[in-house]
């Protein structure tokens, strides 16, 4: 109803503007319209009223018109805007760069010989690590790592992952002095999600091979200062290329994600299963043949809190790893072996998370090329080894996290990474501590003792050694 008596009043206002002529009207023509204007009005005004329930206003009169005065023509008061409905504006979506982010950590070390054999006669071991040149009898610090990582969803199937290492060293022509500081490829890969939850992924390029739960484990992560020889002689420097899948049931990721947030140190983006086929070489190497390394992955997060107030919060997870593989070491003479060598294995692990105390452990067997020094070449040998690791974890709100950790090693087997694949023994203690003041830096300081067969097939025996070894890791 008010809506139609507007458009009413509208069209009496209209009907007059046009009634108007153009030329002068005399001014008792002018007044009868303005009367006639006048009542319409007021009809319309107690109508409006009427129709609110209210009284109507008494109309303000009309203001006198000066018979005297020249005839004035009434102008249309210009109609208001119809009024737009203003609708929010649709998100815009990012572009794919918006998406990225861009981290990383370094890592500087110096270690430092309290007893042992630094030195050693030709033909003799020195104590050496593969997995720390900077321990030697020449010391000085030393970037053990310089990583800068990018990351992020281009779409909401694609992930992707690029990870280069600034502290890797070379050798000159000569081989005998490392020149530092060089650039090298670690990760390229790219994740595509099967499934709107994520919990289905397929990874393509280069990327860490899923064997061994320490392996996967991130550098910037990890308590311990290196990875166990055990271990790590899987899969040297962690990464290969090619193609894996990966499945994480919801129900276990949400148990990760609350370890996480609590603190815990967890292995890393990868799923309670993998499945997957890589080149078998090695890290940035070119693949030798024909054959492709099989890799399979397990691992299962148990809460015990079941057990009883003792349990409260505590994870246990337990799983597996198994890998075929056909390796083509370097040879001493030059080039590497025109013989394919079986690179075969299976591991196990465990890992109560500290809360405040944990337990770690794996253990690997299999076979794989080893030198012979009786033949003089190298030979598909039996191997095996592993390692077993107590901490504690103690956060305090005045100087930040500490760690205290105990490890223990043990491995027996080649090193396919080395130059004729030389034979590792090793027995090694390690006593440290990580302390985490911030968020953005870490320090750890540990105590190792060690006995060791030198990486290198020219070299007989195994030497001993007291070391301190330091490390400070700053994350941004």
């Amino acid at each position: 109803m008010t809506l139609r008596l507007r458009l009413a009043a509208g069209t009496a206002l209209a009907t007059l503007m046009i009634s108007a002529p153009a030329q002068a009207q005399d001014n008792a023509a002018l007044q009868r319209q303005i009367d006639e204007l006048k009542a319409q009005v007021q009809a319309l005004t107690a109508a409006l009223a009427a129709n609110k329930g209210t009284q109507p206003a008494a109309a303000a009169p009309a203001p006198a018109v000066d018979a005297a005065a020249p005839p004035v023509a009434l102008a249309a008061a210009p109609a208001a805007p119809a009024a737009v409905p203003v609708s929010a504006d649709a998100p815009k979506s990012k572009a794919w760069y918006e998406k990225l982010s861009l981290r990383g950590y370094t890592q500087m070390r110096y270690n430092g010989f309290l007893s042992g054999d630094d030195t050693a006669p030709t033909g003799e071991s020195r104590l050496r690590s593969p997995h720390d040149s900077s321990i030697s009898d020449r010391g000085g610090f030393s970037l053990r790592r310089a990583r800068l990582v990018l990351q992020g969803d281009v779409s909401d199937r694609v992930s992707l992952y690029l990870q280069s290492d600034f502290a890797s060293a070379v050798n000159n022509q000569a081989g005998t002095e490392r020149r530092e500081g060089f650039v090298q490829l670690r990760d390229a890969y790219a994740d595509v999600f099967l499934d709107k939850g994520k919990n289905w992924r397929v990874r393509f390029g280069q990327s860490k091979v899923p064997f061994g739960w320490e392996n996967m484990q991130s550098s910037s992560n990890r308590l311990t200062l290196d990875r166990s020889d055990a271990i790590n002689s899987a899969v040297p420097s962690e990464r290969d290329l090619g193609i894996v899948g990966y499945y994480t049931p919801t129900s276990v990721q949400q148990i990760w994600d609350r370890l996480g947030h609590d603190g815990q140190k967890l292995f890393g983006n990868y799923g309670a299963f993998g499945v997957g086929v890589f080149n078998g070489q090695g890290t940035n190497r070119t693949e030798q043949n024909r054959g492709l390394m099989k890799v399979a992955f397990a691992t299962w997060p148990f809460e015990l809190d079941g057990l009883g107030g003792a349990f409260e919060g505590q994870v246990l997870e337990i799983g597996g790893s198994a890998m075929m593989n056909d390796v083509q070491p370097e040879l001493r003479s030059g080039g590497v072996s025109t013989i394919a060598y079986d690179d075969d294995r299976v591991g196990l692990h465990a890992i109560l998370y500290p809360q405040p105390f944990g337990i770690q452990a794996e253990w690997n067997w299999g076979k794989g090329p080893e030198y012979d020094v009786a033949s003089q070449s190298i030979e598909t040998k039996n191997l095996s080894g592993g390692y077993v690791q107590m901490m504690y974890r103690l956060p305090t709100e005045t100087i930040g996290a500490l760690m205290p950790y105990g490890r223990w090693q043990h491995y027996r087997g080649g090193w396919k990474a080395g130059t004729n694949a030389p034979r590792l023994e090793t027995d090694e203690f390690e006593l440290g501590v990580e302390w985490q003041p911030w968020k953005a830096l870490e320090f750890t300081f540990a105590y190792a003792r060690m006995k060791r067969a030198e990486a290198d097939e020219r070299r007989t025996g195994r030497a001993e050694g007291n070391l301190i070894r330091t490390q400070v890791q700053w994350n941004y």
